[in-house]
C-alpha cells in the first residue's frame, strides 16, 4: 500500500465540532442564567471566534489567550456583565464533553485498522482530549497531537516535526493527512512535503495556490484513495 500513516484533523474531519460548540455555548448562557444566550449571540460569537483561529494559525495570539478573548469580546460588543473568565472555563467544561462524530467515521477508522492513524489538531489540550477519549474512537490512534502541547499550530512545519518525531516516521511518502481545512491541514501538509486530502463535504470552492492531492465528500471516499 502507498500510505502507512494516515493523519486526521480532529474538527470538521472525524468530529462534528459545530454541534459540540453550539451545545457548549447554549449550555454554558444557561448556567449563567441567560437561556437565550446561544440564540442571541452564537453569530457574533462565531464571527469573533473564527478571527481569533485565523490570527492562532497565523501565529498572532496564543490558545491560552483566545480561550478568553473570544469572550471578553463577545461580551464587550454586547454589553453584557458576564465574567470571560468564568464563563471560558465553563463552556471549555461543556465543549470537552462533546463528542458527536461525523457520520461514517466509526466504519472509516474501523476499516482503516491496518494502517498508523493519528490525530493532528489545533485545539486546546483538554478540551481536545476529553472529546476524543470520550468518544466510540477513543481506543483509535497512535498519536493525538494536539497544537496547544507541541508550541506550534498547523499549518507550521513544527507540529509536523513533532509529529514524525513521536511516529517514529522519516519517509514522508508513506504519509496522508486528511482535514477540513485548506489553510491548516492542506497547506500544512503540503508545506511539510506530504500528500493532503481535503474533506469537502459542503462542495466549498478551493483557495488560490493551495492544491490537495485528493479531495473527497464523503469520509468513505478516503477508503477509495488509499487502496
Amino acid at each position: 500500500m502507498k500510505y502507512e500513516v494516515i493523519l486526521f484533523d480532529a474538527d470538521d474531519t472525524l468530529f462534528d465540532y459545530g454541534m459540540a460548540e453550539s451545545k457548549a455555548l447554549y449550555n454554558a448562557f444557561v448556567h449563567f442564567g441567560l437561556p437565550t444566550g446561544a440564540e442571541d449571540y452564537a453569530a457574533s460569537y462565531q464571527e469573533i471566534n473564527r478571527a481569533l483561529w485565523k490570527d492562532l494559525e497565523q501565529g498572532r495570539t496564543t490558545s491560552a489567550v483566545l480561550r478568553v478573548e473570544r469572550f471578553n469580546r463577545l461580551f464587550a460588543a454586547h454589553k453584557l456583565e458576564l465574567n470571560p473568565e468564568a464563563f471560558s472555563e465553563a463552556y471549555l467544561k461543556f465543549l470537552g464533553e462533546g463528542t458527536y462524530l461525523i457520520q461514517g467515521a466509526v466504519e472509516l477508522c474501523q476499516e482503516l485498522s491496518g494502517y498508523r492513524l493519528a490525530v493532528i489538531t489545533n485545539g486546546i489540550k483538554d478540551v481536545q482530549l476529553s472529546r476524543i477519549q470520550g468518544s466510540p474512537l477513543s481506543d483509535t490512534f497512535e498519536q493525538i497531537i494536539i497544537s496547544e502541547e507541541t508550541g506550534y499550530q498547523k499549518p507550521e512545519a513544527g507540529i509536523f516535526d513533532y509529529a514524525f518525531d513521536k511516529l517514529g516516521i522519516s519517509d514522508r511518502s508513506k504519509v496522508l493527512i486528511v482535514g477540513d481545512s485548506l489553510t491548516s491541514d492542506i497547506q500544512g501538509g503540503t508545506g511539510y512535503g506530504i500528500d493532503t486530502c481535503w474533506f469537502n463535504p459542503l462542495g466549498k470552492e478551493g483557495a488560490p495556490g493551495i492544491h490537495p492531492t485528493y479531495e473527497i465528500r464523503e469520509l468513505s471516499g478516503l477508503l477509495e484513495i488509499i487502496r
